[in-house]
Protein backbone atom coordinates (compact mmCIF):
# COMPACT_ATOMS: atom_id res chain seq x y z
CA UNK A 1 0.00 0.00 0.00
CA UNK A 2 1.72 3.55 -0.87
CA UNK A 3 0.91 7.17 1.06
CA UNK A 4 0.48 9.96 -0.06
CA UNK A 5 3.95 12.21 -0.86
CA UNK A 6 6.17 8.83 -0.60
CA UNK A 7 8.80 8.99 -2.90
CA UNK A 8 10.19 5.80 -4.84
CA UNK A 9 13.07 5.36 -7.33
CA UNK A 10 13.19 2.63 -9.93
CA UNK A 11 16.54 1.38 -9.28
CA UNK A 12 17.23 0.57 -13.04
CA UNK A 13 16.50 3.24 -14.86
CA UNK A 14 16.66 5.90 -12.38
CA UNK A 15 13.26 7.23 -12.26
CA UNK A 16 11.40 8.94 -9.17
CA UNK A 17 8.02 9.12 -8.48
CA UNK A 18 5.90 11.19 -5.68
CA UNK A 19 2.96 9.50 -4.52
CA UNK A 20 0.24 11.96 -4.99
CA UNK A 21 -2.89 9.51 -4.45
CA UNK A 22 -2.81 6.71 -1.84
CA UNK A 23 -3.16 3.48 -3.31
CA UNK A 24 -3.12 -0.49 -2.57
CA UNK A 25 -1.14 -1.76 -5.45
CA UNK A 26 2.89 -1.99 -5.76
CA UNK A 27 4.78 0.56 -7.97
CA UNK A 28 6.93 -1.25 -10.75
CA UNK A 29 8.94 -0.22 -13.10
CA UNK A 30 11.19 -1.89 -15.24
CA UNK A 31 9.50 -5.06 -14.42
CA UNK A 32 10.80 -4.82 -10.67
CA UNK A 33 9.21 -3.51 -7.84
CA UNK A 34 9.89 0.78 -6.62
CA UNK A 35 12.65 1.32 -3.45
CA UNK A 36 10.36 3.44 -1.44
CA UNK A 37 12.74 6.56 0.13
CA UNK A 38 13.00 6.37 3.97
CA UNK A 39 12.90 9.61 5.01
CA UNK A 40 15.88 10.76 6.68
CA UNK A 41 16.05 13.33 9.48
CA UNK A 42 19.79 13.25 11.25
CA UNK A 43 23.14 13.55 9.84
CA UNK A 44 25.30 11.08 10.79
CA UNK A 45 28.56 12.16 8.52
CA UNK A 46 30.26 15.54 7.72
CA UNK A 47 27.80 16.16 4.93
CA UNK A 48 25.08 18.15 5.66
CA UNK A 49 21.73 16.99 4.19
CA UNK A 50 19.25 17.99 6.67
CA UNK A 51 17.28 21.09 5.18
CA UNK A 52 17.03 24.05 7.78
CA UNK A 53 14.32 26.53 7.53
CA UNK A 54 14.24 30.31 7.91
CA UNK A 55 11.60 33.13 7.51
CA UNK A 56 13.06 36.12 6.37
CA UNK A 57 10.48 39.00 5.48
CA UNK A 58 7.59 37.24 2.65
CA UNK A 59 9.48 34.28 2.23
CA UNK A 60 10.40 30.40 3.21
CA UNK A 61 14.40 30.35 3.10
CA UNK A 62 15.11 26.33 2.98
CA UNK A 63 19.42 25.67 2.84
CA UNK A 64 20.68 22.30 2.67
CA UNK A 65 23.21 22.37 5.60
CA UNK A 66 22.53 24.90 8.60
CA UNK A 67 26.78 25.43 8.92
CA UNK A 68 27.93 24.00 6.25
CA UNK A 69 26.53 23.43 2.59
CA UNK A 70 25.75 20.46 0.85
CA UNK A 71 28.42 20.01 -2.32
CA UNK A 72 26.73 20.90 -5.66
CA UNK A 73 29.46 18.81 -8.26
CA UNK A 74 28.54 16.96 -11.12
CA UNK A 75 28.65 13.68 -9.22
CA UNK A 76 27.02 14.90 -6.24
CA UNK A 77 24.54 17.36 -5.94
CA UNK A 78 20.69 18.54 -4.23
CA UNK A 79 18.20 17.80 -6.92
CA UNK A 80 15.36 19.53 -5.51
CA UNK A 81 14.03 21.08 -2.13
CA UNK A 82 10.39 20.89 -0.99
CA UNK A 83 8.96 23.07 0.92
CA UNK A 84 5.75 22.01 2.61
CA UNK A 85 3.39 24.99 4.30
CA UNK A 86 0.14 23.94 5.27
CA UNK A 87 -0.60 21.03 3.45
CA UNK A 88 0.84 22.84 0.01
CA UNK A 89 3.78 21.69 -1.99
CA UNK A 90 6.27 24.11 -3.15
CA UNK A 91 9.36 22.63 -5.59
CA UNK A 92 12.58 24.06 -6.62
CA UNK A 93 14.70 22.09 -8.94
CA UNK A 94 18.81 22.47 -8.54
CA UNK A 95 21.55 21.68 -10.67
CA UNK A 96 25.46 21.25 -10.46
CA UNK A 97 26.75 24.49 -9.54
CA UNK A 98 23.96 25.88 -7.89
CA UNK A 99 23.80 26.93 -4.02
CA UNK A 100 21.58 24.44 -2.31
CA UNK A 101 19.09 26.45 -1.04
CA UNK A 102 15.48 28.02 -2.00
CA UNK A 103 13.83 31.14 -1.63
CA UNK A 104 9.72 30.40 -1.65
CA UNK A 105 7.47 33.06 -1.43
CA UNK A 106 4.85 32.29 0.15
CA UNK A 107 2.50 33.42 3.26
CA UNK A 108 3.65 32.31 6.62
CA UNK A 109 2.34 28.93 7.67
CA UNK A 110 1.62 27.06 10.86
CA UNK A 111 2.18 23.41 9.73
CA UNK A 112 5.83 24.59 7.69
CA UNK A 113 8.42 21.33 7.26
CA UNK A 114 11.07 20.78 4.26
CA UNK A 115 12.73 17.93 2.30
CA UNK A 116 15.52 17.73 -0.45
CA UNK A 117 16.74 14.68 -2.61
CA UNK A 118 20.54 13.96 -2.67
CA UNK A 119 21.45 11.85 -5.92
CA UNK A 120 23.42 9.94 -3.75
CA UNK A 121 22.20 10.05 0.15
CA UNK A 122 18.73 10.11 -0.59
CA UNK A 123 15.74 11.74 0.82
CA UNK A 124 15.70 13.88 3.43
CA UNK A 125 13.55 15.78 6.09
CA UNK A 126 12.84 18.80 8.53
CA UNK A 127 9.37 18.63 10.32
Amino acid sequence: MTEKMQVYKCEICGNIVEMLHEGKGELVCCGQPMKLFEEKTADTSTEKHVPFIQREGDKYIVKVGENTAHPMEEKHYIEWIELIVDGVIHRKYLKPGDSPEAAFDVPEGSDVWAREYCNIHGLWVKK
